[in-house]
């Protein structure tokens, strides 16, 4: 993954760091596959319970690299570098770079400040949650460039907003201040060391039964009503006398912390 994306783990809580801040951490080619590739070999981290992600300097992301705007008023088709999948419906290079975290089965963390723009807002909707510092700024800005959000941003951003509150940011590019973010369901709260605030969240995630936080991950991922309250059935049937289940009771009533196993280590 290079130097583009900074990630280390501790006590199961991985910290992701998009890492360009003199470029204001903008998107190029070397920055999709270093996402798309963290993601994945989080995926196969043993005992990860969260993730916050976030970026070095002063800002999240301020989208794609003007550079490629460039290529593209020139008439050159500009593409994240390496091979599109062959298959038309699978996901873009751009678009594995959100889902890689979006997918994760644990809970993500986005810490926000500065701008997240374009792009850089469709990373930050893959996250679960998102806290954001007092000054951060949102937008949707493909229509400037005569484009539209191509990274999940018209799947995620409505499921968010609202189809209406979608369409007027899709359609119009405008920026969106932190607070206006929070009362249209944009970012989670606002915290005025936002990363400090998604460590904070994060460990207390951490501490939870990694079963039951997975499982709920899964269910809330669901549109589907019916599909929905079948899932929460079974999940619930599943967790219930578990080992991890029994280990969050028992601590409970004992009001000391809980030891978890993690799930891949239960018989």
């Amino acid at each position: 993954m290079g130097d583009r994306v900074l990630c280390t783990v501790d006590g199961g809580v991985a910290d992701v760091r998009l890492n360009r801040p003199a470029k204001l951490n903008a998107l190029d080619s070397e920055m999709f596959a270093a996402l798309a590739e963290t993601g994945e070999a989080l995926r196969a981290e043993r005992g990860l319970r969260a993730v916050v992600l976030s970026g070095e300097g002063r800002s999240f992301c301020a989208g794609l690299d003007t550079s490629a705007f460039g290529a593209m008023a020139q008439g050159r088709e500009w593409r994240p570098a390496g091979r599109e999948p062959a298959d038309p419906g699978a996901p873009s290079r751009g678009q594995r770079a959100v889902l890689a975290f979006r997918d994760l089965p644990v809970p993500v963390i986005a810490a926000v400040r500065g701008h997240a723009l374009g792009g850089g807002l469709q990373l930050a909707l893959g996250a679960d949650i998102r806290i954001a510092a007092p000054g951060a700024v949102f937008a949707v800005l493909e229509v400037r460039w005569g484009l539209v959000p191509d990274m999940v941003g018209t799947q995620l951003l409505p499921r968010l907003v609202g189809p209406d509150v979608a369409a007027e940011l899709i359609f119009t590019g405008r920026r969106v201040d932190a607070a206006e973010a929070h009362r249209i369901g944009l970012v989670t709260r606002i915290a005025d060391d936002p990363l400090a605030a998604a460590h904070e969240l994060a460990a207390e995630i951490a501490a939870r039964s990694p079963d039951a936080v997975r499982a709920a991950k899964e269910l809330l991922a669901i549109t589907d009503y019916a599909a929905g309250l079948a899932a929460e059935r079974a999940a619930f049937a599943r967790l219930a006398g578990s080992p991890n289940q029994r280990e969050a009771a028992a601590a409970s009533l004992a009001r000391r912390a809980p030891r978890f196993a993690d799930p891949e280590e239960q018989p």
